[in-house]
């Protein structure tokens, strides 16, 4: 049994698509809806759930590579902006919560952590699908690639989102779904909670985490166990 007081003044980073919130749905719908508008067949939504996690450039590349027509860099900005267009407009029709989700991040605020969102998603709409979703307020901060100097797998994304809530590596775990989350994490010398439910092409066993989970459920006790070892802050007298 782990003594919850370790998670007092702790960071706990969670990606977003695939972690958090199942996304696929309506990240599907706006890139087929993209496809539909230049003339090109629908993917699959099986294909397509898997290339979610690492921004809309890199989805609609893939996207538009699987349908036979690769994106030419003279036509990704406007398609890309576009596609953000379409994508804004039904970013939470068919996204919820993985189940669990936020019974896990009301139990780490109570036992003192501090939470922020580390996404490839661009920030605007990172906060959109929170917000329509109801899940901005268990967070401290949101920080996109957009907000930070490089995005995930670059440890500069986490170290930027750490900094953003006034965290401490040395006392950070970063849950995610991606070897994107696990390389950023070893990187910047974070341990990682990998769920066995998002996006990753890889086995989620396969992908070098600390901690894999089933559900979310055993997230905060994972981020326990990781903290468990780490110095704690002193507290004066």
């Amino acid at each position: 049994m782990h003594d919850p007081h370790v998670l007092i003044g702790a960071t706990i980073a969670f990606d977003l698509d695939g972690t958090l919130v199942d996304t696929a749905p309506d990240l599907v719908g706006a890139l087929n809806a993209v496809l539909a508008e230049e003339g090109l067949p629908a993917l699959p939504f099986a294909e397509v759930r898997l290339m979610v996690g690492r921004g809309a450039k890199a989805l609609l590349e893939r996207g538009f590579a699987a349908a036979g027509a690769p994106l030419s860099a003279e036509a990704a900005p406007a398609l890309v902006q576009r596609f953000i267009a379409v994508y804004l407009g039904r970013i939470a029709h068919e996204s919820t919560p993985f189940p669990g989700a936020v019974e896990a991040l009301e139990r780490l605020r109570a036992d003192g952590a501090k939470l922020v969102v580390c996404t490839n998603k661009l920030t605007d709409l990172s906060l959109a699908l929170l917000d329509a979703l109801d899940l901005t307020r268990h967070f401290d901060a949101v920080v996109g690639a957009d907000r930070a100097p490089a995005a995930k797998p670059d440890p500069r994304h986490l170290l930027a989102a750490i900094a953003a809530v006034g965290g401490d590596p040395a006392r950070a775990v970063l849950v995610g779904d991606s070897i994107n989350d696990v390389l950023a994490g070893q990187a910047a010398g974070v341990p990682n909670v990998v769920v066995s439910f998002g996006y990753s092409e890889t086995a989620p066993a396969e992908l070098g985490g600390d901690i894999l989970v089933d559900a979310f459920s055993e997230v905060p006790d994972a981020c326990l166990a990781l903290l468990a070892p780490c110095p704690q802050p002193a507290t004066g007298l």
